[in-house]
């Protein structure tokens, strides 16, 4: 079964990335990693994470508009889906939990 190796991204991977990197990091044939767009980032955005990637996840429809902006190039055959999750909870929150099971779980099985 191929691996899906998953890059999430939010804005300054505090909260919403650093959840889901966690939550499915257990999951079988699923590596995660995850990173911030901004540049005060906890984990900025690397051109090495986006090499090793094969499926990207970010939060928000801006984004994907600044992924593509900052690092086209390094995209190429990349998949890229947003999950439509705004910045509204906390770490771990069991309702950020429950939303990214539910958003990104069935890309991942």
């Amino acid at each position: 079964m191929p691996v899906h190796r998953v890059l999430f991204l939010c804005s300054r991977n505090r909260l919403r990335s650093p959840t889901a990197e966690q939550v499915f990091t257990a999951w079988p044939n699923v590596d995660t990693d995850s990173a911030g767009l901004a540049d005060d980032a906890n984990t900025p955005l690397s051109v090495e994470q986006l090499d090793w990637a094969n499926l990207i996840l970010v939060m928000e429809s801006a984004h994907r508009r600044r992924l593509l902006m900052r690092h086209r190039t390094h995209l190429k055959g990349k998949r890229i889906v947003v999950l439509g999750i705004r910045d509204d909870y906390a770490f771990m929150q069991p309702e950020l939990v429950e939303l990214l099971l539910r958003k990104a779980g069935p890309l991942l099985r």
